[in-house]
């Protein structure tokens, strides 16, 4: 029962081993939404809360990049701004995709590919060997030989060392 009402008090879950909760504290934790885990097997008690913790940790996040674009012309466009005429270099663009302009291997700035065309055509997504037009939200210095590098960011499962 106390160990119901430690669990009720900081909202834990209760872990027990080769133990039976009485009537009392199973009616108590039924009241309280105290999860009561009960195990006969050690190992599987601590795989579960190893589990559990896992879950607890802060998630770890990687930038993976997707592809990369040349500019080889600029086009200054009222309505749009700045469009990088490009050739896709390697993996692909996407539209809405968050991009960096790198220039002589530092980056210049980071947005959003807010404008993706190929020819006339709006697209989603434009493959290597290709040539594009990018529009990306507040970049406006984009030079010819800039390269715009387009990437994610992915989850990284954690473990508990």
């Amino acid at each position: 029962e106390s160990d119901i009402l430690l669990g009720a008090a900081s909202k834990a879950i209760v872990v027990g081993f080769h133990v039976k909760p009485d009537a009392r504290a199973r009616e108590m934790a039924a009241r309280d939404n105290v999860e009561v885990r009960l195990y006969d097997i050690i190992f599987e008690a601590i795989d579960d809360i190893k589990l559990a913790m896992t879950g607890l940790l802060e998630p770890e996040f990687e930038e993976v990049v997707v592809g990369k674009a040349e500019v080889k012309q600029i086009f200054k466009i009222s309505k749009l701004g700045t469009i990088a005429g490009c050739s896709v270099i390697s993996g692909e663009i996407r539209r809405g995709i968050s991009a960096r302009l790198m220039r002589e291997s530092e980056s210049i700035g980071v947005g959003i590919v807010d404008s993706l065309k190929r020819f006339k055509d709006d697209v989603r997504e434009v493959p290597a060997g290709m040539e594009c037009g990018i529009g990306i939200s507040g970049q406006e210095d984009i030079q010819v030989g800039d390269i715009i590098e387009c990437f994610e960011m992915k989850e990284v499962l954690r473990s508990l060392s």
